[in-house]
């Protein structure tokens, strides 16, 4: 409502909470929007040159890396609370944006949230940071830690890369599963790639597509956790009034793998052939039954009838 109201020039009475609550709210994207920076800059620095040499190997070109702000978190716990600090955020501030959280055991003050990660900043609608995505570089669990909830960033509410999709001028969405998988289809020229962010694909984030496209293709892993989340997906798109296809990858992974090894014209095939959802759903559920067992026939064209109601 404050947003169409500053578009219209009209004034909204405020009280002292709605003034206190947007100075927060201010602060903290003024916050996420200098750790953007900052990051960026280590990922040219010689601490971040294993980070630098990381995306390179994934086939990023410098356009993409800059492109997406992509950007180092150093192996410290001070060193982004220290820039903040320089610049006048206080440690509450920090802890709030959930750049940094409390130390414990003694120590004064908050410490870094993020540490030797890939940073993967998150920008909403209007070109404001309002988290993260951190991604290790070794074996080591978690492999992705993301910002937390907070005054300016729901997961559920956001997709990654929707502020450069939206501007594609297409009505199909390419909803992927992670923040690689999204820039290597953006790299390859497929700029309507979207992705969820840790979460399976939610009711808030299909409304969010619906605002922008009236097609989503799901490009999910191959795997069964894929097939798994690709199912989960359908009835809540068709739910928001999106129809659906789904890709084939196989005998590949991943939409980055893909492209890796058999280049973008043939992702564009792909798309080209991507089976319709109703028609995915039921090829699915018919691997659960035997066809040449007379009752399992039965409950297979039974499930199938419930579908179509």
């Amino acid at each position: 409502v404050k947003f169409l109201a500053q578009r219209a020039g009209m004034e909204l009475p405020e009280d002292g909470r709605d003034e206190a609550a947007a100075h927060i709210r201010g602060r903290i994207y003024e916050a996420n929007r200098e750790a953007a920076r900052f990051f960026h800059r280590c990922l040219y620095s010689e601490e971040g040159k294993n980070a630098l040499a990381y995306l390179r190997d994934r086939g990023l070109t410098e356009r993409t890396i800059k492109h997406f702000g992509l950007g180092y978190s150093p192996n410290s716990r001070y060193a982004l609370v220290r820039q903040l600090r320089s610049l006048g955020f206080r440690d509450e501030e920090i802890i709030r944006a959930n750049l940094g959280f409390q130390g414990r055991y003694g120590s004064k003050g908050a410490l870094d949230r993020f540490a030797d990660r890939v940073m993967f900043p998150i920008i909403d609608l209007r070109g404001n940071v309002i988290g993260f995505g951190g991604r290790i570089m070794t074996d080591q669990k978690p492999k992705y830690l993301n910002t937390s909830d907070t005054m300016v960033f729901n997961k559920s509410q956001n997709l990654y890369a929707l502020n450069f999709a939206k501007n594609a001028g297409e009505k199909r969405l390419i909803l992927a599963e992670g923040y690689m998988d999204v820039i290597a289809l953006h790299q390859a020229g497929f700029p309507t790639a979207v992705a969820t962010l840790g979460t399976s694909l939610t009711t808030e984030q299909a409304r969010l597509i619906a605002r922008y496209a009236q097609e989503a293709v799901i490009c999910y892993d191959s795997d069964g956790a894929g097939v798994k989340a690709a199912l989960r997906a359908i009835p809540i798109l068709r739910e928001a009034g999106i129809s659906s296809k789904v890709l084939n990858m196989k005998p590949y992974k991943d939409p980055d793998e893909f492209i890796k090894n058999l280049g973008s014209e043939a992702f564009s095939e792909r798309i080209r052939q991507a089976e319709n959802s109703f028609m995915f759903e039921i090829r699915i559920l018919r691997q659960d039954y035997s066809m040449e067992d007379p009752e399992q026939k039965t409950r297979f064209y039974q499930e199938t009838a419930r579908k179509l109601l």
